[in-house]
């Protein structure tokens, strides 16, 4: 039987402490809040306990800041897409910051397996004055593993409404996308690192974003397959193709950790469930 999974999570200022609240309906669940930073940010990770979705499964997270709030938020592992019979696999994902809040949308990598049909989403909604990095990563199977992505079709949706949309299908029998130079080259991970804001980002601002995640794409192994961007006056994007998941993560977690530094004043912090 095809789960239905909702979480929504809601973060507010309450006298000087950012907290986090949350409600749920089937097999999402928020583990305790943790404050490695104090009591400003709060740092939540978002656990599914069935592990993975399958054929007609849908995840409905939405994730609400508060002005002036900032909120962290992870997995603890990967999001699997298992193979299915028929009915596609979604999780849809919505973000909504306030004025002057922050947000952290850091989950690890989803993973497609040879014979899915996965869908997956994510909406942010920014408010005058708040920002938000986060990330998508997508594997394509597990060739290492010796499960190559064979069959089965990625639908992937990033929306900032009316400021930046990409969307794509990949599907495992188009080989010049998968295998093409002008495609994914052979190359099964692909990452999306993004800086978006409520606002026109100024652009001394945009221009130390783009220096900054520069430096980090020219000191690593993947200079040569990643890139950083500005495709609006509100975002900042850093693109990655790798063979594997780790390598790739390893360059969006550095250049998040400089826009981190440099944009927002705040030491490089990460998530203690990355540590696991």
């Amino acid at each position: 039987m095809p789960w239905h999974a909702r979480l929504q999570l809601d973060y507010r200022m309450e006298a000087g402490r950012c907290v986090g609240r949350f409600e749920h309906d089937g097999p999402l669940r928020i583990l305790q809040s943790l404050y490695p930073e104090g009591d400003a940010i709060c740092h939540n990770v978002v656990v599914h306990p069935p592990g993975g979705l399958v054929g007609g499964d849908t995840l409905e997270i939405a994730v609400r800041a508060g002005e002036g709030a900032h909120g962290l938020i992870t997995t603890p592992g990967a999001t699997r897409f298992y193979r299915s019979d028929g009915e596609p696999a979604l999780q849809a994902t919505r973000l909504e910051l306030e004025a002057g809040a922050r947000m952290e949308w850091l989950p690890l990598e989803a993973i497609c397996y040879s014979g899915c049909l996965a869908e997956n989403r994510l909406r942010m909604e920014l408010a005058p004055g708040s920002e938000l990095i986060g990330w998508d990563v997508t594997a394509l199977g597990l060739p290492e593993a010796g499960q190559p992505f064979e069959r089965g079709t990625l639908l992937q949706h990033l929306e900032l409404p009316g400021h930046w949309l990409e969307r794509g299908r990949i599907d495992s029998a188009d080989a010049r996308l998968l295998d093409g130079p002008l495609g994914l080259d052979g190359k099964r991970c692909l990452a999306t690192l993004f800086l978006v804001a409520g606002s026109d980002i100024p652009r001394p601002r945009r221009e130390l974003a783009l220096e900054l995640a520069r430096g980090c794409i020219e000191a690593h192994p993947l200079a040569a397959s990643a890139g950083a961007t500005a495709p609006g006056p509100r975002v900042i994007a850093v693109r990655v193709l790798a063979p594997l998941v780790e390598p790739a993560l390893a360059l969006l977690k550095a250049v998040r950790a400089c826009w981190r530094t440099s944009l927002w004043e705040l030491p490089p912090t990460v998530p203690r469930s990355w540590a696991l």
